[in-house]
Protein backbone atom coordinates (compact mmCIF):
# COMPACT_ATOMS: atom_id res chain seq x y z
CA UNK A 1 0.00 0.00 0.00
CA UNK A 2 1.27 3.21 -0.86
CA UNK A 3 2.09 5.51 1.88
CA UNK A 4 1.23 9.23 2.71
CA UNK A 5 1.69 12.00 4.86
CA UNK A 6 -0.03 15.21 6.30
CA UNK A 7 1.90 17.80 8.03
CA UNK A 8 -0.93 20.04 9.29
CA UNK A 9 -3.51 17.21 9.12
CA UNK A 10 -5.93 19.10 11.94
CA UNK A 11 -6.81 22.27 9.29
CA UNK A 12 -9.49 22.02 7.24
CA UNK A 13 -7.50 21.51 4.60
CA UNK A 14 -5.32 19.03 6.28
CA UNK A 15 -8.37 17.16 7.36
CA UNK A 16 -9.50 16.61 3.57
CA UNK A 17 -6.50 15.96 2.89
CA UNK A 18 -6.18 12.69 4.80
CA UNK A 19 -9.38 11.84 3.79
CA UNK A 20 -9.45 12.14 -0.29
CA UNK A 21 -6.20 10.05 0.45
CA UNK A 22 -7.49 7.74 2.44
CA UNK A 23 -9.82 7.39 -0.62
CA UNK A 24 -7.31 6.97 -3.19
CA UNK A 25 -6.17 3.58 -1.50
CA UNK A 26 -3.26 5.28 1.17
CA UNK A 27 -1.86 4.30 4.43
CA UNK A 28 -2.08 8.17 5.93
CA UNK A 29 0.13 9.13 8.69
CA UNK A 30 -0.30 13.05 10.28
CA UNK A 31 1.37 15.39 11.91
CA UNK A 32 -0.27 18.66 13.50
CA UNK A 33 -0.04 20.75 16.10
CA UNK A 34 -3.11 19.90 18.26
CA UNK A 35 -2.61 16.18 17.92
CA UNK A 36 0.76 15.54 18.34
CA UNK A 37 2.22 19.33 19.73
CA UNK A 38 3.77 19.43 16.57
CA UNK A 39 5.41 23.59 16.27
CA UNK A 40 6.77 24.35 13.31
CA UNK A 41 8.49 27.19 14.90
CA UNK A 42 10.48 25.05 16.75
CA UNK A 43 12.78 22.91 14.67
CA UNK A 44 13.54 20.81 18.00
CA UNK A 45 9.81 20.04 17.80
CA UNK A 46 9.77 19.78 13.94
CA UNK A 47 12.56 16.89 14.84
CA UNK A 48 10.84 15.25 17.54
CA UNK A 49 7.68 14.58 15.68
CA UNK A 50 9.31 13.75 12.31
CA UNK A 51 11.64 11.03 14.04
CA UNK A 52 8.16 9.17 14.74
CA UNK A 53 7.29 8.20 11.34
CA UNK A 54 7.81 5.14 9.44
CA UNK A 55 8.66 5.76 5.95
CA UNK A 56 9.16 5.89 3.06
CA UNK A 57 6.22 7.99 1.94
CA UNK A 58 5.58 8.83 -1.91
CA UNK A 59 2.97 11.46 -1.44
CA UNK A 60 3.37 13.83 1.58
CA UNK A 61 1.49 17.29 1.35
CA UNK A 62 2.76 20.02 4.52
CA UNK A 63 -0.36 22.11 4.68
CA UNK A 64 0.78 24.10 8.22
CA UNK A 65 0.05 27.75 7.76
CA UNK A 66 -1.94 30.85 9.19
CA UNK A 67 -2.80 34.20 7.81
CA UNK A 68 -3.63 35.56 11.96
CA UNK A 69 -1.28 35.06 14.06
CA UNK A 70 -1.82 36.00 17.51
CA UNK A 71 -3.15 39.92 17.36
CA UNK A 72 -0.87 40.17 14.23
CA UNK A 73 -4.02 40.56 11.37
CA UNK A 74 -2.91 40.81 7.74
CA UNK A 75 -1.96 44.33 7.31
CA UNK A 76 -4.35 46.95 4.89
CA UNK A 77 -1.52 49.59 4.67
CA UNK A 78 2.18 50.22 5.24
CA UNK A 79 1.60 52.09 8.30
CA UNK A 80 0.05 48.82 9.79
CA UNK A 81 3.79 46.85 9.29
CA UNK A 82 5.76 45.62 12.37
CA UNK A 83 8.46 43.92 12.63
CA UNK A 84 7.03 41.55 14.99
CA UNK A 85 4.17 40.19 12.61
CA UNK A 86 6.50 40.16 9.58
CA UNK A 87 9.03 37.82 11.79
CA UNK A 88 5.51 35.84 12.79
CA UNK A 89 4.52 34.98 9.47
CA UNK A 90 8.01 34.38 8.39
CA UNK A 91 8.32 31.64 11.29
CA UNK A 92 4.88 30.17 10.39
CA UNK A 93 4.50 30.17 6.77
CA UNK A 94 8.13 30.06 5.42
CA UNK A 95 10.65 29.09 8.07
CA UNK A 96 8.17 26.01 9.51
CA UNK A 97 7.15 24.48 5.79
CA UNK A 98 11.09 24.64 4.91
CA UNK A 99 12.54 23.01 7.83
CA UNK A 100 9.73 20.18 8.11
CA UNK A 101 11.03 19.75 4.55
CA UNK A 102 14.45 19.43 5.57
CA UNK A 103 13.59 16.76 8.30
CA UNK A 104 11.07 14.52 5.87
CA UNK A 105 13.95 13.95 3.64
CA UNK A 106 15.45 10.91 5.31
CA UNK A 107 11.87 9.62 4.94
CA UNK A 108 12.35 9.59 1.48
CA UNK A 109 13.33 6.68 -0.59
CA UNK A 110 16.24 7.79 -3.46
CA UNK A 111 15.01 5.46 -6.15
CA UNK A 112 11.05 5.38 -6.23
CA UNK A 113 8.92 8.27 -7.24
CA UNK A 114 7.38 10.40 -4.21
CA UNK A 115 5.60 13.81 -4.79
CA UNK A 116 5.38 16.50 -2.34
CA UNK A 117 3.33 19.51 -2.09
CA UNK A 118 3.64 21.97 0.29
CA UNK A 119 0.49 25.00 0.48
CA UNK A 120 1.35 27.99 -0.72
CA UNK A 121 -0.59 31.24 -1.81
CA UNK A 122 -1.34 32.79 -5.19
CA UNK A 123 -0.80 36.39 -3.06
CA UNK A 124 2.95 35.27 -2.52
CA UNK A 125 3.32 35.40 -5.97
CA UNK A 126 4.74 38.73 -6.86
CA UNK A 127 3.71 39.41 -10.71
CA UNK A 128 0.11 38.78 -10.07
CA UNK A 129 0.05 41.67 -6.73
CA UNK A 130 -2.31 44.00 -8.47
CA UNK A 131 -3.73 44.63 -5.06
CA UNK A 132 -1.20 46.05 -2.34
CA UNK A 133 -2.00 44.87 1.23
CA UNK A 134 -1.08 41.88 3.00
CA UNK A 135 2.43 42.76 3.41
CA UNK A 136 3.63 40.09 5.86
CA UNK A 137 1.99 37.05 4.66
CA UNK A 138 2.46 37.89 1.04
CA UNK A 139 6.13 38.35 1.52
CA UNK A 140 6.09 34.70 4.30
CA UNK A 141 4.11 33.01 0.76
CA UNK A 142 7.19 34.49 -2.08
CA UNK A 143 9.77 33.57 0.36
CA UNK A 144 8.03 30.03 0.91
CA UNK A 145 7.96 30.31 -2.66
CA UNK A 146 11.72 30.81 -3.62
CA UNK A 147 12.71 28.02 -0.71
CA UNK A 148 10.61 25.47 -2.37
CA UNK A 149 12.04 26.41 -5.55
CA UNK A 150 15.44 26.13 -4.22
CA UNK A 151 14.97 22.99 -2.47
CA UNK A 152 13.33 21.24 -5.72
CA UNK A 153 16.93 21.78 -7.43
CA UNK A 154 19.11 19.93 -4.97
CA UNK A 155 16.33 17.08 -4.57
CA UNK A 156 16.27 16.62 -8.26
CA UNK A 157 20.25 15.56 -7.58
CA UNK A 158 19.61 13.42 -4.90
CA UNK A 159 16.07 12.11 -5.08
CA UNK A 160 16.21 12.10 -8.93
CA UNK A 161 12.53 10.90 -9.37
CA UNK A 162 11.12 13.42 -6.47
CA UNK A 163 8.68 15.81 -7.28
CA UNK A 164 8.01 19.33 -4.96
CA UNK A 165 5.73 21.55 -5.58
CA UNK A 166 4.18 25.24 -3.79
CA UNK A 167 0.33 24.57 -4.65
CA UNK A 168 -2.12 27.40 -4.51
CA UNK A 169 -5.56 25.58 -2.68
CA UNK A 170 -8.03 29.01 -4.45
CA UNK A 171 -9.90 30.10 -0.96
CA UNK A 172 -11.25 27.52 0.84
CA UNK A 173 -14.20 27.13 2.60
CA UNK A 174 -12.21 26.97 6.03
CA UNK A 175 -12.00 28.69 9.80
CA UNK A 176 -8.48 30.00 8.38
CA UNK A 177 -10.29 31.58 6.02
CA UNK A 178 -13.84 32.81 7.26
CA UNK A 179 -12.89 36.44 8.39
CA UNK A 180 -10.73 37.61 5.15
CA UNK A 181 -12.75 35.59 1.74
CA UNK A 182 -14.97 38.63 1.44
CA UNK A 183 -16.58 38.62 -2.18
CA UNK A 184 -13.80 35.46 -3.00
CA UNK A 185 -15.66 32.39 -4.38
CA UNK A 186 -14.67 29.64 -1.76
CA UNK A 187 -14.73 25.87 -2.30
CA UNK A 188 -15.46 23.25 0.47
CA UNK A 189 -12.29 21.11 2.04
CA UNK A 190 -13.53 18.08 0.02
CA UNK A 191 -13.01 19.92 -3.34
CA UNK A 192 -10.24 21.35 -2.64
CA UNK A 193 -8.78 18.47 -1.49
CA UNK A 194 -9.48 16.26 -4.15
CA UNK A 195 -7.84 19.28 -6.93
CA UNK A 196 -4.95 18.84 -4.41
CA UNK A 197 -4.48 15.50 -4.74
CA UNK A 198 -5.13 15.44 -8.50
CA UNK A 199 -2.59 18.30 -9.10
CA UNK A 200 -0.17 16.66 -7.37
CA UNK A 201 -0.20 13.49 -9.05
CA UNK A 202 -0.38 14.62 -12.31
CA UNK A 203 3.03 16.55 -12.01
CA UNK A 204 5.99 15.02 -13.19
CA UNK A 205 10.15 15.35 -12.09
CA UNK A 206 10.64 18.13 -14.96
CA UNK A 207 8.22 20.14 -13.40
CA UNK A 208 9.44 20.20 -9.93
CA UNK A 209 9.65 23.55 -8.11
CA UNK A 210 7.27 25.16 -9.91
CA UNK A 211 4.16 27.11 -8.41
CA UNK A 212 0.77 25.51 -9.36
CA UNK A 213 -2.68 26.02 -8.71
CA UNK A 214 -5.53 24.10 -7.79
CA UNK A 215 -6.49 23.45 -11.78
CA UNK A 216 -2.27 22.33 -12.18
CA UNK A 217 -1.87 26.20 -14.37
CA UNK A 218 1.84 27.53 -13.27
CA UNK A 219 1.36 30.93 -11.72
CA UNK A 220 4.32 33.32 -12.29
CA UNK A 221 6.15 34.39 -9.61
Amino acid sequence: MSKALVVGASGGIGQALVQALHVTGHQVATLSRSMDGLDVTDEASIAACMSTLQGPFDTVFIATGALEIGEHLPEKALRAVTSEGLLAQFQTNAMGPILVLKHLVPHLAKDTPARIGILSARVGSIGDNGMGGWYSYRTAKAALNQLIHTAAIELARSHKQTVLAALHPGTVATAFTAKFAGSHATVPPAEAAQNLTAVLAGLTPAQSGGFYDYAGHSIEW
